[in-house]
């Protein structure tokens, strides 16, 4: 703004000439400027000339998120303070003051500020609902921050009342009640408007649902919506630039960026982290996009340092990092979250890499027209299942890369220490708590009632979760005291501890991942049941590459019934503990050199393929009806892996669909 200009709109401000609307428009001239100090100029100029000006509360606030964006915490406070006391029935300021009050002074103050506003808001206007929207919202997070789940649930429940159509909320709703234990987990509830299955399933989180059911289809259908809904249409596109990396020479190193938000101390950071470290670097240049910050945490510095390239990118817009990516002539482009907490779906959608591969951090189909491949093994997708995944898939010995360098403590606990009797049958299940159904939780009390002083030894969490477990197991004739909790504690400690079980079960659909390689690494034998699902495969995959197939089962009853069996011979177990550690060094589970040579093998096929033109387009036929299909089922009351036709399901579903006339012949359920 020239300076003239700006001279005499503070001097009609300072004479109260400067009318509301004035000040608002030039505000957000200034603002887009991204001149800050002189908006702030004018609105103290305001100030010294509209003392008693009717509209100054509005003024306040305003000059509070100017303030807030010059990071100024303690005068928005004051501001938005003043505000309040002009009128105290301005809600949005009411609002604000709550997040400048966590920031300042903690949680606490910050969610009686919230929950103070939604008594203040009786009369159901569109301005209340709204602000009563943001207060609910704000309250459940920070509930949920501070472990109380029950307290959080029922602020995110209220905002729903209020908007079903708020996929964030659903989704901290949803997963509350998951890790709450709280079955069944869609539970509609009467409201104005009446919330229905549908309506909690409609923007249910791929993670949410891979925990829910194994039902891969009605996966792929809402991985689909949820990457159009998050991501839509990117407001701009780097695919013309990727002609040019065409002209690379064909000997050239092959230019791989990995984007992920775990290369730090995190599950994903400690399975990578010897991969990096193996890359053959004579024939590949490395590039790591971190999209959280992890500074300090040892496993980024061992990452850091195992890698050409470390940018982070935690703090670009999606449009900044695209043009760095491409700027860094990346060929192909691993995305190592697709949907889980971390992840760039616009960035990935902009396809700032001719090739784009999904692999690792969220276990199943990205559903996108922009994932090329999918990275798995035999296993995981056996060929019958590739119906069930849009990307093409490349396949690895092993799904899952580990990490041979990780630390263990040098103490190892005795089960007395740790409250284990020396004579018990001790199961362990060291999942987390969401990983949890109903199936499997009375599955896991079938075997403790056969087998005789069994114990079921579990993670801790908060105290009311750990009692709902205590009662959920008096409900099926087992006792309470039988439910042990073992602490959390640091990485080296947790996996000393681990041989004081006997076995591990494994939960269902969701299994063992990470855990699945450490209780290995340990030597504690999985059981494990493996439905049609990505995430429901990949402990299987990792027990079969330890070299123990026969503990991997395809039907529940089979789970149950050979758990009873090895609780009643424990030297079946000790056979299996002397099998892994026998082969521990030479099983292709942990034979990560020889992953990672094929690994960069299948990114010279991905290359050599997009070279010659022969790039599969990723398969999305059909797959919001699929989606539509799956709302259906009520996944809380049929366990979809005892369905022998899963696929015919589909088929009858999508025939009897009005919607049928619009099926394509080619669809993959009828191939």
């Amino acid at each position: 703004m020239e300076h003239v200009i700006f001279t005499e709109m503070i001097k009609k401000a300072r004479e109260g000439a400067l009318e509301v609307g004035e000040i608002l428009v030039n505000s957000e001239t200034l603002a887009s400027e991204n001149d800050l100090n002189a908006l702030k100029t004018l609105h103290v100029a305001w100030f010294d000339g509209n003392k008693d000006h009717a509209l100054n509360y509005a003024i306040h606030y305003n000059y509070s998120v100017l303030l807030l964006r010059l990071g100024d915490t303690l005068a928005a406070k004051a501001a938005l303070e003043q505000s309040i006391q002009l009128n105290p029935g301005y809600i949005p300021a009411q609002v604000n003051l709550g997040a400048v009050l966590e920031h300042l002074e903690g949680k606490l103050p910050a969610l009686a500020q919230w929950l103070r506003v939604s008594e203040m808001l009786p009369q159901v206007t569109s301005d209340n609902i709204y602000n009563l929207k943001i207060a609910m919202k704000m309250a459940g997070r920070v509930l949920e921050d501070m472990n109380n789940h029950s307290a959080a649930e029922e602020a995110f429940r209220r905002c729903l009342d209020l908007d079903i159509e708020q996929p964030e909320v659903m989704h901290h709703y949803l997963s509350l009640v998951q890790q709450q234990c709280k079955w069944p987990i869609i539970r509609p509830w009467p409201s104005q408007r009446g919330i229905t299955r549908g309506d909690l399933l409609a923007d249910i989180n791929p993670l949410t649902l891979a925990m829910y059911t194994d039902d891969p289809l009605f996966q792929l259908g809402n991985a689909f919506h949820f990457a159009n809904t998050r991501a839509g249409r990117p407001s701009q596109s780097f695919v013309s630039r990727h002609p040019a990396l065409l002209s690379a020479p064909s000997g050239g190193r092959i230019r791989i960026g990995y984007v992920s938000a775990e290369l730090r101390n995190h599950a994903g950071g400690y399975l990578m982290a010897e991969v990096f470290e193996l890359h053959d670097t004579s024939r590949f240049e490395i590039f790591a996009y971190s999209t959280v910050r992890g500074e300090g945490e040892e496993m980024a510095g061992r990452i850091r340092a195992a890698t050409e390239h470390w940018i982070d990118i935690s703090a670009m817009g999606d449009a900044e990092a695209g043009e760095r990516i491409t700027a860094d002539g990346i060929q192909i482009l691993v995305d190592m979250q697709a949907h889980t907490f971390g992840s760039r779906p616009t960035l990935m959608a902009m396809r700032p890499a001719p090739v784009l591969a999904n692999w690792l951090g969220f276990p199943g189909s990205a559903g996108t027209a922009y994932h090329n491949y999918l990275i798995a093994d035999d296993f995981v997708i056996p060929k019958d299942f590739e119906l069930f995944y849009s990307e093409q898939i490349a396949r690895l010995p092993c799904y899952q890369p580990n990490d041979r360098k990780r630390v263990v403590s040098s103490r190892q606990p005795s089960r007395q220490e740790l409250g284990l009797p020396d004579d018990a049958m001790v199961y362990c299940a060291f999942n987390g708590q969401h990983k949890i159904t109903h199936f499997t939780w009375r599955r896991w009390m079938t075997i403790l009632s056969a087998v005789e002083g069994s114990l079921l030894w579990l993670l801790d969490s908060t105290p009311d979760i750990n009692q709902q477990l205590k009662n959920l197991a008096e409900q099926h004739g087992v006792s309470a005291d039988r439910i042990l909790f073992a602490a959390r504690i640091g990485n080296p400690d947790h996996l000393a501890r681990y041989p004081l079980a006997d076995l591990f079960l494994d939960t269902f659909p969701y299994g063992a991942h990470t855990t699945a390689s450490d209780a290995m690494w340990m030597g504690v034998p999985i059981l494990t049941l493996a439905g049609r699902s990505f995430a429901s495969r990949v402990c299987g995959s990792i027990i079969s590459a330890a070299g123990l197939p026969d503990l991997v089962c395809s039907k529940s009853e089979d789970y149950v019934a050979r758990a009873i069996d090895l609780g009643h011979h424990p030297e079946k177990l000790l056979a299996y503990r002397q099998r892994l550690q026998g082969c521990r060094e030479s099983s292709v589970l942990f034979d990560t050199p020889s992953l990672v040579r094929t690994l960069e093998e299948r990114y010279d096929a991905m290359w050599r393929d997009y070279r010659q033109g022969r790039q599969r387009a990723p398969d999305l036929t059909n797959l919001d009806l699929y989606r539509k299909i799956g709302i259906e089922i009520d996944n809380d009351n049929v366990e979809l892996v005892s369905v022998e036709n899963y696929t015919d399901l589909y088929k009858e579903n999508m025939i009897n669909r009005s919607t049928y006339s619009f099926i394509r012949p080619d669809d993959r359920v009828y191939k």
